[in-house]
């Protein structure tokens, strides 16, 4: 039923103004719009994400959103420290860190958080 149609991302913060200039600013994606006072939404690539105002910004304690990056992997985590991202380090088994990027087997993995403190990443596939 929902397999062929498009998802977009939620992400709560608590000042918009804050997050726009993360979100378009130092990551780099797009807005398309605004719904109200309480939305902002961005494009990335072929997906939507929708940043809106909450009391519960930042309490998800996991992973709200990953990109994709591929072989870019390095280029990016420099890009985005060059813009002042501090980029998060987590112990997990059978995975090794390279500075920032944490990896297991094929796959690289960098986390980081925006300003609300949700938790962001990028991923080579």
């Amino acid at each position: 039923m929902l397999g062929d149609k498009d998802a977009a991302a939620n992400i709560a913060v608590r000042d918009l103004e804050t997050a726009k200039k993360f979100y378009q600013d130092t990551l780099g994606l797009t807005q398309v719009g605004v719904e109200g006072q309480e939305v902002i939404v961005f494009k990335s690539g072929n997906s939507i994400i929708n940043v809106y105002r909450s009391q519960y910004a930042g309490t998800n304690q996991a992973t709200a959103v990953t990109w994709v990056v591929g072989e870019d992997m390095e280029d990016v985590v420099q890009q985005l420290k060059a813009k002042g991202v501090a980029f998060e380090h987590y112990d997990m088994p059978g995975v090794t860190r390279q500075c920032d990027i944490h990896v297991a087997d094929n796959m690289k993995v960098a986390w980081f958080k925006d300003p609300d403190g949700n938790i962001l990443n990028i991923a080579s596939r």
